[in-house]
């Protein structure tokens, strides 16, 4: 067992003083930096439900013509955001097809069945998040009074950080249609398939009929996601907006942070993307610890510690300033624009610290 089990030492010369922390946990802790701030101060504002905030009608235009859709519409969450695509795509009675490791399945609390009476029909995904064309084909329903209506495939790109395969989205999205299904896209981290692939965002998201965008995770805003369709999904999906609740008024500060990511935190995704290849590099040297390298594809590794070490390397992390993942048995870890490059040596130098203790 660890030495650092046991209960922290305090420094009297510290205690009581703020601390900075590296918070690997996600990317939503991010913080808005002064200059996104600034932007947010001199955003030009409007009453937004009124559709008269120049601010917010320039993000979702940005967006929107960024992805080749029509138009676009901005919300408070990603999670509202997919919540209103899959009210549009399907009615009461009918149903979602969506991969069982899927956010919009498994951590958006099933909204669309509690709120929109749809049927969700989860798929089997493998270890990098893909469902396969022949568990789709054998999920869509027949037209019988059985069955739900097949209306909805609903896939992510990243998942758990795992580029999907832009051939195989779009073989998906064909068969979908094909089958008169539409296809919606949670992109929470699209932009980080984007860089990784060096590809144009209109290319990802051209099988799709809806996408959603979001903003706080990597692109670093402090709230708010953007659905993109086309235009007369989006005038449908404004409705939704308002039955959730989600309708705003100068949410301009908002938008001004998105457009601000949008010009400056886009092409930046490529630090995080190695600097989360150089921790998962160095701590897979360390023989008491596991590495999962093949999910190590964008801001996102996977470490797998003893039992015996998993509460005493968080607790051990955390006094050192250091915040991790708590899943078990593999912890998540994610880069962000909060963790510079002298940081990711320092987290580095904590994990070997910890397990070269742990030996003695």
């Amino acid at each position: 067992m660890s030495q650092y089990a046991a209960s922290p030492k305090v420094d009297p010369n510290t205690q009581g003083l703020p601390k900075r922390m590296i918070d690997l946990r996600s990317d939503t802790v991010t913080q808005p930096t002064a200059a996104m701030k600034q932007a947010m101060i001199e955003a030009p504002l409007g009453d937004d439900v009124y559709e008269e905030d120049p601010t917010v009608k320039a993000l979702e235009q940005r967006l929107a013509n960024l992805l080749q859709k029509e138009a676009a519409l901005f919300f408070p969450s990603g999670t509202q955001s997919n919540l209103a695509a899959l009210l549009c795509h399907c009615q009461r009675g009918e149903e979602v097809i969506v991969g069982e490791k899927y956010h919009t399945f498994l951590h958006e609390a099933r909204g669309a069945s509690v709120l929109g009476g749809i049927a969700m029909h989860p798929l089997p995904t493998s270890k990098l998040g893909q469902i396969q064309i022949a568990d789709l084909l054998a999920a869509i329903k027949p037209d019988d009074i059985h069955d739900p209506i097949s209306k909805l495939l609903a896939l992510e790109n990243t998942v758990a950080g795992c580029v999907q395969d832009q051939a195989h989205l779009t073989a998906l999205a064909e068969a979908a249609h094909a089958h008169g299904l539409s296809v919606h896209l949670d992109g929470a981290r699209f932009f980080n398939a984007v860089v990784k692939q060096q590809r144009a965002a209109a290319e990802l998201a051209a099988p799709m009929d809806s996408v959603s965008i979001c903003l706080s995770k990597g692109l670093g805003t402090p709230a708010g996601s953007v659905l993109v369709g086309s235009e007369k999904f989006i005038r449908y999906a404004k409705r939704q907006r308002k039955i959730l609740g989600g309708g705003m008024r100068q949410t301009g500060m908002l938008a001004a942070a998105g457009l601000y990511a949008l010009d400056h935190n886009i092409e930046r995704l490529a630090e995080d993307h190695e600097h989360t290849r150089q921790i998962a590099e160095a701590l897979a040297e360390l023989p008491e610890l596991e590495v999962d390298q093949e999910r190590l594809q964008t801001n996102m590794f996977f470490i797998k510690p003893r039992p015996a070490d998993h509460a005493p390397l968080q607790q051990f992390m955390a006094e050192q300033g250091v915040r991790i993942g708590w899943q078990q048995p593999w912890m998540r870890c994610v880069l962000h624009l909060g963790v510079s490059a002298q940081e990711v040596e320092q987290i580095i130098a904590l994990f070997k610290r910890y397990y070269q203790a742990s030996r003695t």
